[in-house]
């Protein structure tokens, strides 16, 4: 389905979530690259919304996308249970209490405890499974035992789109993570040259990028899931050692330098995704618009470490993850791209990628969250900060 077929599907529905203004935000910055926003006043999360990509209607499809997510992640229409976990398993029933995303200073739910359940289907089984509402739903105005998060939140033009984005986006945070807790002095060794994947549309992104006097660094970290995924860095021209970089070591501000990060089974559409991600982190600092960021973040030096990005040497696309022809996931229809990821989590030992349906089955668009509990989370405010994937990692493992 095309994008504007999409937003024709829904844009009569907008203000009926409480979405009462969808903006153009690409003028603001002068890279020129398309970004949106959408507004949400009496959001149960944040009020803006934001998404970008090649052309404006991607862009704006994009955002209105994720306003209409969040607007039903808040309220969602599902069945709920409410039960102790004990007696839902002496029932037949499966279920997850999902501790590894028990917010900070709360205590785990106990097996006797009571609290409301809804139920998702484990992808890779075919298994229905119980798990907390509450580690789910995406409402800041409740005191939840859980970490709220949008991470593993996806929509689509229909249930199988919504769950292939929500899957990538968890495998995507969790190689960020992997990334991050990795060796510091192999932290930019995977330094890629966008220009390497010989791609039109990635070229265009990278001219603007550079007319516009800003510096690009685009790093490999796909994980061993070995489903490609870069991270992108954008900052000021200046920061690339040589003669452009006429102000030396001057203090630059942590808003200065955003990052984008994308997965996928095409390489190449990872590739834009960071690329075009950067760009609109750039442009949420630059609007002041989001009300989850404080203003001390606006006077925060840039540490170091991100500084050292700009001075990785970039290496050609490996062969492995080059253009999508090289790769063989250009073309594939969605049924493939899906198996072909989850299969990727079988041969990790995934064992659980759960999928909760959160929209009504009469909308002409789906709302899913994804939980993959054996994958690293985002940072957040977690009693349990990291999993053991990244502590492997860490220790070296």
């Amino acid at each position: 389905m095309s994008p504007r077929e999409t937003l024709s599907r829904v844009e009569p529905l907008l203000a009926g979530f409480g979405i009462t203004r969808v903006a153009r935000h690409t003028g603001l910055d002068d890279i020129g690259i398309p970004v949106w926003c959408a507004y949400a006043p009496n959001s149960r999360s944040i009020v803006i919304a934001q998404g970008k990509g090649l052309t404006d209607i991607d862009a704006k499809v994009s955002t209105v996308m994720e306003a209409l997510e969040r607007a039903v992640a808040g309220e969602p229409s599902v069945d709920l249970i409410h039960d102790t976990s004990s007696h839902l398993q002496a029932m037949g029933r499966k279920t997850d209490m999902l501790n590894c995303l028990t917010a900070l200073h709360k205590p785990d739910l106990g097996p006797d405890e009571e609290t409301e359940w809804v139920a998702g289907i484990n992808i890779l089984t075919g298994d229905e499974v119980y798990v907390p509402f509450e580690a789910v739903v995406l409402d800041r105005t409740r005191d939840a035992r859980y970490w709220m998060s949008s991470d593993g939140l996806a929509s689509g033009n229909n249930a199988e789109e919504a769950i292939f984005h929500g899957v990538l986006e968890r495998i995507e945070r969790d190689a960020h993570v992997l990334w991050q807790v990795g060796a510091e002095a192999d932290r930019y060794a995977g330094c890629v040259d966008p220009r390497g994947f010989q791609d039109g549309a990635l070229d265009g992104l990278i001219d603007k990028i550079e007319t516009s006097g800003l510096a690009l660094r685009l790093f490999d970290i796909t994980s061993d899931i070995e489903i490609p995924c870069f991270t992108a860095m954008l900052g000021p021209g200046d920061l690339i050692p040589g003669p452009r970089a006429l102000h030396g070591d001057r203090d630059i501000r942590l808003v200065e330098v955003t990052g984008g990060t994308g997965a996928h089974p095409s390489p190449l559409r990872a590739a834009i995704r960071a690329v075009t991600e950067a760009v609109q982190s750039r442009l949420t600092y630059i609007s002041g618009a989001r009300d989850d960021i404080s203003p001390a973040t606006f006077s925060r030096c840039l540490p170091p470490l991100m500084r050292q990005a700009f001075a990785a040497v970039a290496a050609p696309p490996a062969t492995a993850i080059g253009r999508d022809g090289v790769a063989g996931h250009g073309q594939q229809d969605l049924p493939h791209l899906l198996q072909h990821v989850l299969d990727r989590l079988r041969n990790r030992r995934i064992a659980s990628v759960i999928a909760v349906r959160l929209s009504d089955d009469t909308l002409p668009f789906s709302v899913v969250k994804i939980v993959i509990p054996e994958l690293e989370n985002p940072e957040g405010e977690r009693a349990q900060r990291f999993g053991t994937r990244a502590l492997a990692r860490a220790i070296g493992f």
